[in-house]
């Protein structure tokens, strides 16, 4: 069940000062920089990608579980994602010019990449794909 009473930030940060860390101190024991956990307590991150919740379940002792708890999901706004900006992205991709994809949702940078799949005909078929850096927003 989720937890709407308390936000990620005030959770993390609670968490960190009963466990006697400063940003410091939790930024050696989880592997993370500082800015990293500023931005988680200070609201900035929402949704938190695999790795980063689990370095700091880590340096906290806790279970990432007790940290995705807390965890919101962007609400997407359809109005932004359309098939046009869709399309537009992927023959971006295609293109090679990625340096300026950012998310419709968040406008943190795209991570992109080009699969190449063989149909049943042996031919090579490129599919883009690409994913929020930041939150949930991904083509597939």
């Amino acid at each position: 069940m989720e937890n709407y009473s308390k936000s990620l930030s005030e959770f993390i940060r609670e968490t960190r000062e009963k466990a006697g860390f400063s940003v410091l101190g939790l930024s050696k024991k989880s592997g993370l920089t500082v800015e990293q956990i500023e931005d988680i307590e200070s609201g900035k991150d929402l949704f938190l990608p695999a790795t980063i919740r689990q370095k700091l379940a880590k340096g906290l002792k806790i279970n990432p579980s007790d940290i995705k708890e807390y965890e919101r999901i962007m609400i997407v706004s359809y109005d932004k994602v359309t098939p046009d900006y869709i399309n537009s992205v992927k023959k971006a991709i295609l293109a090679g010019e990625t340096d300026n994809l950012r998310c419709p949702i968040c406008s943190s940078k795209l991570i992109t990449k080009v699969v190449r799949l063989i149909d049943l005909e042996n031919n090579i078929a490129l599919h883009p794909k690409a994913q929020c850096s930041k939150c949930s927003f991904q083509i597939r």
